[in-house]
């Protein structure tokens, strides 16, 4: 498959991805952006749950990125949390609405249309050819990788559990599972 062919398909892949969130935000009465805001704070880690990795994260500029955040928490989907150590940062928090919104925004029926597709017809595939791809394209616009801290060079187990060894913090299974934006390919 040439190159040209294989942007086309991830095109249009995005594009199918879009168009049923685009219908599911507008049957919730949001916008596509208040629904990748809300699934990046369901699924990013204490590293990465602030106005600025969330920038960083979708591209946007901070001010479409700071009204986004505003009208999601008049609307009580999120709350912002100071920092602990340093009071001028803030984290950004889901709250039981913005959980509720984002389950009901979620294509999952999709996913799971096109996961039985692969399974029943290509079981050898698997996900290796989408993460390469995710992979290639970050490399290529030269942008973090926001993987899963679990996959990051930093990551560390020890007998006392998980550790960021770019922090020196302990980590939570929950937080090895979830995106960072300090992630680092091994």
């Amino acid at each position: 498959m040439e190159t040209t062919d294989i942007y086309k398909v991830i095109e249009r892949m995005a594009a199918l991805i879009r168009s049923e969130e685009r219908k599911r935000c507008t049957e919730l009465g949001i916008q596509i952006v208040h629904f990748q805001v809300l699934d990046y704070l369901s699924r990013c880690n204490k590293y990465s749950d602030t106005p600025a990795a969330l920038t960083h994260y979708l591209g946007m500029t901070k001010g479409t990125v700071s009204q986004t955040l505003l009208l999601l928490e008049r609307k009580g989907f999120i709350r912002k949390v100071p920092d602990l150590a340093d009071k001028r940062m803030v984290h950004l928090q889901l709250v039981a609405e913005g959980w509720e919104v984002l389950r009901q925004a979620y294509p999952k029926d999709l996913f799971n249309k096109a996961a039985e597709f692969l399974e029943k017809n290509c079981p050898e595939v698997g996900d290796a050819p989408f993460i390469e791809a995710l992979t290639a394209l970050q490399k290529a616009h030269k942008s973090h990788s926001f993987g899963l801290c679990g996959t990051c060079k930093y990551f560390t187990t020890k007998s006392e559990g998980f550790f960021c060894g770019l922090t020196g913090e302990p980590l939570t299974k929950s937080d090895s599972e979830k995106i960072c934006q300090e992630h680092t390919v091994p």
